[in-house]
């Protein structure tokens, strides 16, 4: 019996492996800065929800869940590098490449990665995910005006980087 019940968690847990992973990919190589990093956070955020999937699953939102480890991963990768790329350029002159392929305007891209972590995050869940500002709050454990301060601080970011031209 035991059996057939760790075979139907496993088996829920590959569905919402499989339907979370691409998205949340996004969402994580937008906080960092990185694609690849998107692809190992989001692969880290849910292998941590599977370890606790018995408590997972049964949240309202799992999917909500897995968003804010994947977030804080995100946010301390890019910290981590941000400080690696710092010490590097104390070392002496070395060019430091990040290798990632993104679709659309790599301008706006650019534009995104300088936006404070937060930003970047209510950014990829919003118009990248689609997720209202209510849930984007639960997500990452703010308040909802803080998080309508931070995508509207961004929007404003964002059009005075691009300029007119990006609209």
């Amino acid at each position: 019996m035991a059996n057939d019940f760790e075979r139907i968690i496993v088996s829920e847990f590959e569905i919402f492996y499989r339907s979370q992973f691409a998205s949340l990919a996004v969402v994580a190589g937008t906080v960092a800065s990185d694609r690849s990093a998107g692809e190992a956070i989001a692969r880290e955020a849910l292998a941590k929800a599977n370890l606790q999937w018995a408590k997972v699953a049964v949240l309202d939102k799992p999917d909500a869940w897995v968003r804010r480890i994947a977030i804080n991963l995100a946010i301390g990768q890019k910290r981590r590098s941000v400080n690696k790329v710092k010490a590097l350029f104390k070392v002496g002159p070395t060019a430091v490449a990040i290798a990632e392929t993104r679709r659309g305007d790599p301008a706006v891209w650019a534009a995104i990665d300088k936006l404070a972590p937060k930003q970047r995050a209510v950014i990829a869940l919003h118009y990248l995910e689609d997720r209202p500002v209510t849930e984007i709050a639960q997500i990452i454990n703010i308040s909802v005006s803080a998080t309508t301060s931070h995508l509207h601080n961004a929007c404003i970011k964002l059009a005075d980087m691009l300029g007119e031209s990006h609209g």
